[in-house]
């Protein structure tokens, strides 16, 4: 009987011993505790955790690859996590992979997530902190909510006045009763296609013209293309400046005079001042011009009598015949 008891108590020890290690097993395989592989520690810090607990799944682009071990408070505003990943993580995570707090859906419990950064960078070691990424908190995104929401009921509150006056508006609705709108529309689309019919035939013309001159057509074309014409202009443009050089010292030459002729008459010295102020000056150049009046007359007088007197005669009809043969050959020549 007593043997009997012994093998009862011992049986129950052993199933009780087998329920704890199964309960045991089940809680580490559903921790995903990498019980039955190696492991290795990374860690994060963050100024809050939005309720992560130790015990969440720790994911790598979308994979899970090991669980949340315990969270430790190094200050007030520090939180470090201790993340327990699998081994084979170690040929693929670099140390300037970014670290997040997410959440599995929208409710769900809360998660880590690595992503990888688009840099070359060495592989993790053990115990490597990694960049972390702040969180957007469920309360930042209620916040951003309520001010969409309240911006959204502003925005229908205007659209809501606009359509009363929209509504109470005499003057629109009788633009939208009237039935010529339509017509009229209609004829300002036709148009306005007119319009810009016509603007493309004159920039085709003008597309033209520019091709006509940049292929050297027209006095345009040869003014911008000819290099003979651009040569011949420069020579005028110099020689033009020439003569404008000339014609300014000309101009200081004859201001010069005039500045001397102004002094010669202010002072009362001079020709001119003689010719202008002089009187008696003026009398007798009056009378020498009389004089060679006089003169020409005497001696046209006596160029005629020369031509009457025997001794000259000769000699003028000469002279006569000769203008005389002289005429006639011009006028045979033209």
């Amino acid at each position: 009987m007593a043997k009997k008891t012994l093998n009862t108590i011992k049986l129950g020890l052993f199933v009780t011993s087998g329920l704890l290690f199964l309960i045991l097993l089940l809680y580490m395989i559903g921790k995903n505790r990498n019980l039955f592989g190696p492991s290795f520690i990374l860690k994060a810090q963050f100024d809050n955790v939005q309720g992560l607990v130790p015990g969440n799944n720790v994911r790598y682009s979308g994979i899970e690859i090991g669980t949340v071990k315990k969270i430790n408070i190094l200050s007030d505003t520090v939180l470090e996590v201790v993340l327990v990943v699998d081994d084979n993580m170690k040929k693929i995570i670099r140390n300037n992979a970014i670290v997040s707090i997410g959440s599995d859906g929208l409710m769900g419990n809360k998660v880590i997530n690595i992503a990888p950064a688009r840099t070359p960078a060495p592989l993790v070691a053990e115990n490597e902190i990694l960049v972390t990424r702040k969180p957007v908190g469920t309360d930042e995104m209620l916040q951003t909510l309520s001010k969409t929401n309240l911006d959204v009921a502003v925005i229908a509150a205007q659209l809501r006045s606009t359509l009363q006056r929209i509504n109470n508006s005499t003057a629109l609705w009788k633009i939208l009763n009237d039935e010529a709108l339509p017509q009229q529309l209609h004829q300002s689309a036709a148009n306005v296609q007119l319009a810009t019919a016509r603007a493309a035939a004159m920039a085709g013309d003008l597309q033209a013209v520019v091709n006509g001159i940049k292929n050297g057509k027209g006095s345009v074309g040869a003014v911008l293309t000819d290099t003979a014409f651009a040569s011949n202009l420069n020579e005028a443009i110099i020689k033009i400046k020439s003569v404008g050089d000339r014609a300014d010292e000309l101009a200081g030459a004859l201001n010069e005079v005039v500045a001397d002729v102004k002094q010669e008459v202010h002072q009362g010295k001079g020709t001119v001042n003689a010719l202008l102020k002089d009187s008696a000056m003026v009398v007798k150049i009056n009378a020498s011009l009389d004089n060679i009046q006089k003169g020409t007359d005497a001696f046209n007088q006596n160029m005629e009598a020369m031509k009457h007197n025997f001794l000259f005669r000769g000699y003028f009809k000469k002279q006569e015949k000769q203008r005389a043969k002289a005429n006639k050959q011009n006028v045979a020549v033209q």
